[in-house]
């Protein structure tokens, strides 16, 4: 991986870590912020980083065809809402196009409309929803990836509540035939 695309964490930092915990031992290094970051999980096709208290960065490969795969990597930054990014890379860290992999969702996705009685009160709680913020996983064990609404947690209490009968479930995302899908 190419050190432009983990600034805070140096080729020994990263080599550190992989060598931790294939020692069983806690995977922690000092960034080049002077802060600790922590590869907390590591397999033969994801990493996951706890780059800083606030931010992580997760890698995944994903098998194109037979013999060709792809990289997936999410950083997520938190303060206190958090937001995803999520890029792809050939296999030498070549850049791809993202939306040749997803669609990532709307804000409608992420809500249900209801019927007339409350329209007025979801037109209300949506217009407060004025940011998308979005916080992606992936699931360790497979190729799920779960894309969450963060936005309430931007706004306050009292209109995060207001928003919340409208809300749905979390998307997961699901790797098929050389893409994620709904």
């Amino acid at each position: 991986m190419p050190d432009s695309l983990s600034p805070l964490l140096t080729k020994v930092n990263r080599e550190d870590c992989i060598d931790f915990l294939e020692s069983k031992m806690k995977a922690q290094v000092e960034n080049r912020f002077g802060k600790k970051s922590e590869m907390t999980d590591l397999s033969k096709d994801y990493i996951r980083m706890q780059m800083s208290s606030q931010s992580t960065w997760q890698m995944k490969v994903l098998a194109l065809n037979d013999s060709t795969n792809v990289i997936c990597t999410v950083s997520t930054a938190c303060a206190p809402a958090c937001d995803s990014s999520i890029r792809f890379y050939t296999d030498d860290w070549k850049p791809l196009t993202a939306s040749l992999y997803i669609t990532l969702p709307v804000m409608g996705d992420f809500l249900n409309t209801p019927d007339s009685a409350g329209v007025y009160e979801f037109d209300e709680a949506r217009r407060s929803a004025d940011i998308l913020l979005m916080k992606a996983d992936f699931n360790k064990e497979n190729t799920e990836l779960t894309v969450t609404l963060a936005t309430p947690d931007y706004m306050s209490t009292e209109t995060a509540e207001k928003l919340k009968p409208f809300l749905r479930r979390p998307i997961v995302y699901h790797w098929k035939n050389g893409a994620f899908t709904k």
